[in-house]
């Protein structure tokens, strides 16, 4: 009996097999496998989320708000959310039509990205920026075109590099300010000039605002909130930072109707809805979590002072973060690369950094240090990190 000549076929899709797993985990993964390690690497809060929170979403499962919500998540939460966002941010969503609850700002990121691109379509996106953004910008089938940003400019990007970049392909552009891993932010005449050119362009705009409560020095201001934004505007955000919720993943977006509709139809048949019990806790947040956000808020503030001090007194150039809870300090004086830095403090002091070349152009020649951990462990890290840099200065 003959044979059939069957090609073997591959078990993998070649654009997952393009995606190259996230650069932290290695260094994580590593750092687990070690005694007295002092991580400066994780990107999440230090603080344990408040307990009026935690007791809300016991709470709710108590009274058996264990089922379902909306699709679009609690009609409530949704409303407090628009309210918030109005009071704190001067942006104006009607809360059944402009607001979705997605699992997480990474979720809303996704969504949108595949609601908006076709095969080919480029997105513009700002570096060093968040690691997902590129790999969920070619899982949805578009074209990442880098921008990157510079210490010498505060990691501030201007319209004039943008415009640079824009082709007959681009469809959107992608910004986050406070910028993680830089701690950038922008202010209002900056982002004018780039809603100048998203309008000339005809370009969407998504708008990472996860870290907005985190502004130390100035207020945020939204990129939603710019005169004709809001229409062109994909706005994220979420409870993972600001509220201490990480491992809740709660965040949510804001977009006009057309925009927000195709977003929910892909949230309907990927995730049906968030968790109940943590659109509970997340409401509770909003209505009487404000004053926690201050107080850690204020902590963050302490420590990046310190931070960026020790920096400076190690003879690492670092600029001031305006926002979230990172310090960004070049190691070009080292003359080593970024990764044989972090890999290398790791060894020899025990310190686990990040590698600014994982989050894109721009970031080589830089590390990334999370101060969102005990001033301790801050005073310790950076006496370690002091001793390692004296051996190349």
């Amino acid at each position: 009996m003959s044979q059939l000549n069957v090609k073997t076929k591959s078990r993998l899709s070649s654009r997952i097999q393009d995606i190259q797993p996230s650069g932290i985990r290695r260094f994580f993964d590593l750092a687990s496998s070690m005694d007295n390690i002092i991580s400066l690497g994780v990107g999440e809060p230090d603080f344990i989320t408040p307990w009026n929170i935690r007791e809300a979403s016991i709470s709710s499962m108590e009274r058996g708000f264990t089922a379902y919500s909306a699709n679009a998540g609690v009609l409530e939460l949704r409303q407090e959310i628009s309210k918030y966002m109005y009071e704190r941010f001067d942006v104006d969503y009607d809360p059944e039509t402009e607001v979705l609850v997605t699992v997480g700002a990474s979720e809303a990121i996704d969504i949108g990205c595949r609601a908006i691109l076709d095969p080919g379509d480029e997105v513009i996106i700002v570096e060093p920026g968040f690691v997902s953004y590129s790999p969920l910008v070619s899982m949805a089938g578009g074209v990442p075109v880098s921008v990157g940003t510079r210490i010498e400019d505060d990691f501030k990007v201007s319209a004039e590099q943008i415009r640079a970049a824009i082709t007959e392909k681009t469809k959107a552009l992608m910004i986050s300010f406070p910028n993680n891993p830089t701690g950038a932010v922008m202010l209002r005449e900056d982002l004018q000039e780039i809603a100048v050119l998203a309008e000339e362009h005809d370009l969407i705009v998504f708008s990472d605002e996860i870290y907005a409560e985190l502004s130390y020095d100035n207020q945020h201001v939204s990129f939603a909130a710019l005169d004709g934004m809001k229409e062109r505007t994909i706005l994220i955000s979420g409870f993972s930072k600001a509220f201490a919720m990480t491992g809740w993943r709660l965040g949510f977006v804001m977009a006009p109707p057309d925009l927000l509709a195709a977003m929910l139809k892909l949230h309907q048949y990927s995730l049906m809805c968030a968790p109940t019990m943590a659109q509970y806790g997340a409401l509770e947040a909003l209505k009487s979590g404000m004053e926690d956000v201050e107080r850690m808020t204020q902590s963050y503030k302490q420590r990046r002072g310190f931070f960026v001090e020790s920096f400076a007194e190690m003879g690492l150039a670092c600029h001031m973060p305006g926002g979230a809870f990172y310090a960004f300090p070049s190691i070009k004086a080292t003359g080593l690369t970024s990764e044989e830095f972090a890999e290398k403090l790791l060894y020899e002091e025990h310190v686990a950094v990040v590698p600014g070349d994982i989050f894109g152009a721009g970031g080589e020649g830089h590390i990334r240090c999370s101060y969102a951990t005990s001033m301790e462990n801050l005073q310790e890290a950076t006496k370690r990190m002091n001793r390692f840099v004296s051996k190349y200065l």
